[in-house]
């Protein structure tokens, strides 16, 4: 089954993937062999949130997504407090529309 997944690096900084192979992937981000570049000098890294999805387009899309999140945003995923999410998305564009 494929995953999407978050890293908290070294740094203190996010890292979001998916694969197919999580066991594997973890190994290869923790390795000087086929990790991401990213991670590669941020080492180490811990797995802070992971979710199996049905497709691996699935796994792609939500990664995708999650990496155009916030950090606040992101930290509420790891939590599990997804109440607050809505409300940490950012509007495009700047201002909130006015009413009128």
């Amino acid at each position: 089954m494929p995953y999407v997944y978050m890293l908290r690096c070294a740094d203190g900084s996010y890292y979001v993937g998916s694969t197919r192979n999580l066991e594997l992937r973890m190994f290869q981000h923790d390795s000087d062999r086929d990790g991401a570049s990213y991670t590669r000098s941020r080492r180490p890294v811990t797995l802070v949130w992971q979710a199996e999805v049905e497709h691996v387009g699935e796994a792609f899309s939500l990664e995708k997504q999650i990496q155009g999140w916030g950090r606040k945003k992101r930290e509420a995923l790891i939590r599990g407090d997804f109440e607050v999410l809505p409300g940490l998305s950012s509007r495009r564009g700047g201002k909130p529309p006015s009413g009128g």
